[in-house]
């Protein structure tokens, strides 16, 4: 067994034409946190592009698995068997379009909720007991004022504007302390932290 580590994926298509795209949040969260740490997601293993860093004073796989949005459970579990790691040692990242864009939601359970990757993991790995990041992506409105319902492949797959995209920025920069938080203070502790709804102006 890989003694404390942990294994942090994010969620996403592979490809230029989606780097940017809604869907492509976990990629993106997960490259910024190697971007911080100076590593580069360059080694293949587990059917994904990975690196091994320090976070938070643990030892982390940082993951990106290649095999498309909706099988990312079979490089998921790979990684994990490889690792001889656990599903509570993983923390997925990953778009939620339920959300808003600028929110940031974590959760140790819960259905995928219509999520294509957080299904295929949840069906690999035989349990929907894992550490979840999800980043709100939003649903936008239609010409006519109506929402966009859940699923929106659309929207999803569409490249994210320039003001959606600073947006994202400062979330993806909380969605790292999210997870340093859950890997020093538990899962618990972190949603405590990082699910609070924020004040509305004139609040404190």
């Amino acid at each position: 067994m890989t003694q404390g580590m942990k294994l942090i994926v994010g969620l996403g298509n592979p490809g230029i034409e989606y780097q940017f795209t809604p869907h492509n949040a976990g990629f993106l969260a997960v490259d910024r946190i190697a971007e911080t740490l100076g590593v580069q997601l360059a080694n293949r293993r587990g059917r994904a592009l990975t690196a091994r860093a320090r976070l938070a004073g643990n030892d982390v796989l940082l993951a990106k698995p290649e095999t498309f949005m909706n099988l990312s459970g079979l490089s998921v579990a790979a990684l994990l068997q490889e690792l001889q790691l656990a599903p509570e040692d993983l923390i997925v990242l990953y778009d939620e379009l339920a959300f808003p864009l600028g929110t940031l939601q974590l959760t140790e359970r819960r259905s995928a909720n219509g999520h294509n990757g957080a299904k295929s993991i949840s069906a690999t790995l035989g349990t929907d007991v894992w550490n979840r990041v999800r980043i709100g992506v939003g649903k936008p409105a239609l010409p006519d004022g109506r929402q966009i319902k859940a699923g929106g492949k659309e929207y999803l797959l569409e490249p994210l504007r320039k003001q959606e995209l600073q947006v994202l920025d400062e979330v993806l920069d909380r969605a790292q302390r999210a997870v340093e938080k859950v890997l020093t203070h538990g899962m618990g502790a972190a949603m405590n932290e990082f699910n609070r709804k924020p004040p509305r102006d004139g609040e404190e």
